[in-house]
């Protein structure tokens, strides 16, 4: 009878029955148990800037934030991100109206989805995707088609005319993530004008995770979807502080849109969390109006640090996709003649003292996904320098 009631009903409901445990945790158990190298959870080792630090301390002592801040979120903060969206995009917001703060962006993508989507409405998502897509579009009772991006001349792809054939009149609304966690793609003005251009034809909410916008490497550009003709109405955009300044576990995101659109989300957003972080709050305004001078170096060091652990892998022997966004590296572990990542995975701490993630998680079509492999390169330098020479001896022949 274990795990279930006297009437042998399951005690999880059945929109939720499909997720278990995350493979983070499973991965992250693992590097513990062995003492590996923890490539898998995509968080940082080091903290962010001492200033912002120092904000939110000051917030503390100063009793800013410390009982409930108000639900759309403190106003300093609403009035930082309408400001950080008109320097950085040109896109301009009123930050009474068209700001939500949220416990990061992974509950903003669940208030969104729960309000936005009802039971039988279809969500078209990129994969491999975040795993809490696929379990917020289950909570809101919507259908998930994903479309999927496949590796083509050294980065995965999306293609287009497939996005467009998994629209059909069902389809309520389309959640995007770029830069794209996994595969590190962002994706060009070209392929957002057209899937803009999709949205307005075919009359599309559009929900973007847009976290990583502050890292993207080489050529890569990140352009807000929202700024194309037509979106802005239809377009909820999201992101965070977690991943720009390196305080992960301070949860502070944020949602913006049209009035329509915010209200609806916070109507679902106040019966999740009510409110958080407020401290913290403070202290991301004052981190949002940083010069220049952090965003340019903290891209310089991720890039450099990508490079470190490319180069590791690859003399290791994998096939690596080197990332134009985020923090992670995709790479295919064919070349050592293995072809289950998940298996791949569960034995590369004993075999190399390193933890990644398998990336067939993130897949709805798991063989699409089966024989890449996800390593989170947010790390201090001589981690990655070890964890890239741990790699070059269990596999370099």
């Amino acid at each position: 009878m274990t795990g279930m009631t006297s009437s042998s009903r399951p005690l999880l409901n059945r929109r939720l029955a499909e997720f278990g445990t995350t493979i983070f945790a499973e991965m992250s158990a693992l590097a513990l148990s062995t003492g590996s190298i923890n490539l898998g959870q995509g968080f940082p080792d080091t903290d962010g800037p001492e200033e912002v630090r120092e904000a939110a301390v000051r917030a503390l002592r100063d009793g800013r934030g410390n009982q409930y801040p108000p639900g759309p979120g403190v106003p300093e903060l609403r009035a930082a991100v309408v400001a950080h969206q008109e320097r950085r995009y040109g896109l301009t917001y009123d930050p009474d109206t068209e700001v939500l703060v949220t416990a990061g962006a992974t509950e903003a993508v669940a208030a969104a989805l729960l309000a936005l989507v009802e039971p039988g409405d279809e969500v078209v998502a990129l994969e491999p995707y975040y795993d809490s897509y696929a379990a917020c579009i289950a909570m809101a009772g919507g259908t998930r088609v994903p479309v999927t991006l496949r590796p083509h001349d050294g980065a995965f792809r999306l293609d287009l005319d497939e996005l467009r054939a998994a629209v059909t009149d069902r389809t309520r609304l389309l959640l995007l993530n770029t830069p794209h966690n996994p595969t590190g793609t962002v994706l060009t003005r070209a392929e957002l004008a057209a899937i803009a251009e999709l949205a307005v034809e075919r009359d599309l909410l559009v929900v973007t995770d847009e976290v990583y916008e502050h890292l993207v490497f080489d050529d890569a550009e990140h352009i807000p979807l929202a700024s194309f003709p037509g979106m802005r109405e239809r377009t909820v955009t999201i992101s965070s502080a977690g991943k720009t300044y390196s305080f992960t576990g301070w949860k502070v995101g944020w949602v913006t849109a049209s009035p329509a659109l915010v209200t609806a989300v916070r109507s679902a957003k106040q019966y999740l969390t009510y409110v958080s972080a407020g401290p913290f709050q403070y202290a991301v305004a004052e981190a949002l109006s940083l010069p220049d001078s952090y965003f340019e170096h903290f891209r310089a060091d991720m890039l450099a640090k990508r490079n470190i652990l490319a180069t590791g892998l690859e003399e290791a022997g994998l096939t690596v996709y080197r990332p134009a966004g985020t923090y992670f590296i995709t790479a295919d572990i064919r070349p050592l003649g293995e072809t289950d990542g998940i298996a791949f995975c569960r034995t590369l701490p004993e075999r190399a003292g390193v933890v990644a993630i398998p990336t067939a998680v993130f897949y709805d079509h798991r063989d699409q996904g089966a024989p890449f492999v996800r390593f989170a390169f947010c790390k201090r330098t001589e981690v990655l320098t070890d964890a890239a020479e741990r790699l070059r001896k269990a596999f370099a022949r």
